[in-house]
């Protein structure tokens, strides 16, 4: 059992960035007693230290670092300990030019930013190695050791020399001859037929973007050259020391044009000890309503949950604000608490935050921390810190705590960059994320537990997986869809479903598994503009469909709703088909809310999938965890206003100890309660 899971306490601190202070001791001895006033108990160091550690090429300074460990050690304070690769020291970019990125334009870049550089590099990559050598030698026993935070936030591409050498030997690997990988890219239209793998680059704007299949095995050989930079970076770590868990800070962006900014997690999830992403939504915006922006952040809670099917740390947040939204507004009293329960509900076993103090000068220097310039434990700001951290402790029994869910959400990233990448139906954005997340709410508004699951995941367990738009299948996505269903599985699919297969080549229509799952065949699809609508009917209430609209026939299928519009009027737009002991639902067009709603409630009902017994309004969520010691009840108030629940019977709020009576009960605006 290591260091981690030995912690009986959940996590709560966050980026700590004493290097930027040592010529402020003052400040340093300040931080001691307001971690303690704040109720932290772990902080990240050493993320961009490089600088700091390595001043000058081979000459290492440590004495910095001893004294901050042996501090937080005193103080019963775990650190997650960086390896600094995030941003190397401007010597290294000036005697080794080659660590720099190169743009897909083929522009070298200069020293500066962060995560400019190139993953390839051999010098890169030995001098990542040597530092992180160093700090594993140094720090292997030490007692405040707790788990290594690897680099930070890994991102970007290079398209160097250096990598498309890398490309083409990952090409080669996989399709091992010429001709298979023209066959495969359909490279003869446009006569861009290849003779020999050198003559192969990576997608540029001056060059060639039109391969799609060439684009998508550029997106996963960036993903496959990242994860193989950092296992290089993890390996003296995993080496000197076996017994201290590695992390590195998944991005999460909400439901959009770029959920995931272009690295595959659930590959990289496999390479990870312990799941952990950065959590920035933009919460008192002015274009969506707090419960709905709430519903995404569970979405994404819930994704990077099902990675690895355990509890997952925030590692980043903020209390306040940030400084890179467009508009960057400050959370309303109860916010931060609301914030950091609602990631706990779905599975978070900390609160972690960017940064524990803030910095006085570059592009941070107005993010939103912990501490702020007036170095005060008495603003608003840090007495909501205090106050998290207060209810951490109280809530502790919850570390490890399983999210049980029956339903299941399918979001496959790599039909993500397909569908982005497709010249077809809408050319801006695709809204496959979006999409997805409809679905998804329709059970989180019934506060039902779902897991956001990737293609590689066993069904089996689930008693309905929800599919939506996949674009591209591949054979063996097919084939588990397939057998789920015939074994007794309930699934719903989309339009768009099977266009294309994991190469983007277009099937020669609807394939059989798939005609003989949902019993229908695929024979268009019409793209909408924004102002066109078309419709159908079910259960006596009238539903409107835009943006997509397939048109089908049936082999088989019940038609259970047809178009009441245009050419393809009176043609099913949803159907049901009975498969094996399963059945299949296919939905033909994309829907407002209201009919995901309605479509689902019997669904819920039939399968018998668990509500919790507290009734709640909407915009009121509820959602649970359940160990050895019982079932907590998160029951979060995303709306502005008082709102009413009703217990089934009596429960004891863990916040504040106190017996809530069965029957009705008021809930304040932002209102957290974790009932058990």
């Amino acid at each position: 059992m290591n260091k981690y899971e030995k912690e009986s306490r959940l996590l709560h601190g966050g980026d700590y960035n004493p290097d930027q202070w040592l010529k402020h001791p003052n400040i340093l001895a300040d931080d001691i007693t307001l971690m303690q006033k704040a109720h932290i108990n772990a902080v990240s160091v050493g993320i961009f230290a490089w600088s700091a550690l390595e001043p000058i090429e081979g000459q290492f300074n440590f004495t910095w670092l001893d004294k901050i460990m042996d501090d937080m050690a005193k103080i019963s304070v775990n650190v997650l300990l960086a390896t600094p690769t995030g941003a190397r020291p401007a010597w290294m970019s000036q005697k080794y030019p080659e660590v720099l990125r190169t743009n897909a334009r083929r522009e070298k870049m200069l020293h500066g930013g962060r995560h400019n550089h190139c993953f390839t590099s051999p010098v890169y990559r030995e001098k990542t190695a040597i530092i992180n050598e160093k700090l594993a030698e140094r720090y292997k026993d030490h007692p405040a050791l707790f788990m290594w935070h690897i680099s930070n936030e890994y991102n970007g591409e290079c398209h160097c020399p250096l990598c498309q050498q890398a490309f083409r030997i990952w090409l080669q690997n996989k399709y091992r001859d010429i001709t298979t990988l023209n066959d495969t890219y359909w490279s003869t239209f446009w006569s861009h037929t290849y003779n020999d793998f050198s003559q192969i680059e990576s997608p540029s704007p001056i060059g060639e973007t039109g391969i799609h299949a060439l684009n998508l095995d550029w997106r996963r050989f960036v993903s496959h050259q990242t994860i193989d930079f950092y296992k290089n970076e993890i390996s003296p770590l995993r080496k000197l020391t076996p017994h201290v868990p590695v992390t590195t800070n998944f991005m999460g962006r909400f439901p959009g044009p770029h959920p995931f900014d272009g690295l595959d997690y659930a590959k990289f999830a496999k390479e990870v000890d312990i799941i952990s992403w950065d959590s920035y939504p933009a919460w008192h915006n002015d274009y969506e309503t707090t419960e709905f922006l709430a519903s995404k952040l569970a979405f994404l809670n819930d994704y990077f949950r099902t990675l690895k099917d355990k509890p997952f740390l925030i590692l980043e947040s903020t209390p306040s604000l940030v400084n890179w939204h467009p508009i960057n507004r400050a959370k309303r009293p109860g916010m931060h608490m609301l914030s950091s329960m609602a990631c706990l509900a779905h599975g978070a076993d900390s609160i972690m935050y960017f940064q524990f103090r803030k910095s006085r000068g570059s592009s941070e220097k107005l993010h939103g921390a912990v501490v702020d310039h007036d170095n005060s434990a008495e603003n608003r700001v840090f007495k909501d810190v205090a106050d998290v951290g207060q209810a951490l402790e109280r809530l502790k029994n919850i570390k490890g705590a399983a999210t049980p869910a029956k339903v299941a959400v399918l979001f496959d990233l790599e039909n993500h960059w397909a569908l982005a990448d497709a010249q077809g139906f809408t050319n801006n954005d695709k809204k496959y994320p979006r999409d997805v997340h409809a679905h998804y709410k329709a059970f989180w508004d019934k506060s039902i537990a779902v897991d956001v699951v990737t293609k590689d995941k066993d069904l089996t367990k689930y008693q309905l997986v929800v599919a939506p738009m996949l674009y591209v299948m591949d054979a063996k996505l097919i084939a588990d869809l397939a057998a789920y269903v015939h074994q007794g599985g309930r699934l719903v699919s989309t339009y768009m479903m099977a266009t294309a297969d994991e190469n983007d080549l277009v099937y020669p229509g609807t394939p059989q598994a798939l005609r003989d799952v949902f019993g229908i065949n695929i024979l268009e699809t019409d793209t909408l503009y924004p102002s066109h609508r078309n419709g159908f009917a079910l259960g006596g209430k009238e539903y409107t469909t835009m943006d997509y609209c397939a048109v089908i026939e049936t082999c088989g299928a019940d038609v259970l709703a047809a178009y009441n519009q245009d050419f393809y009027k009176d043609t099913p737009a949803l159907t049901k088909n009975t498969h094996g002991k399963g059945c299949a639902w296919f939905l033909a067009a994309r829907t407002n809310a209201d009919f995901l709603t309605d479509f689902y409630a019997p669904i819920i009902a039939e399968l018998g999938l668990t509500i919790p017994p507290i009734t709640s309004p909407p915009g009121v969520s509820v959602q649970m965890r359940e160990n050895n010691s019982g079932k907590y009840f998160f029951v979060l108030n995303y709306t502005e206003e008082q709102q009413v629940i009703t217990l089934a019977h009596p429960m004891e709020d863990m916040l504040t100890g106190q017996t809530i009576p069965q029957g009705k009960s008021v809930m304040n605006p932002y209102e957290t309660r974790i009932l058990m």
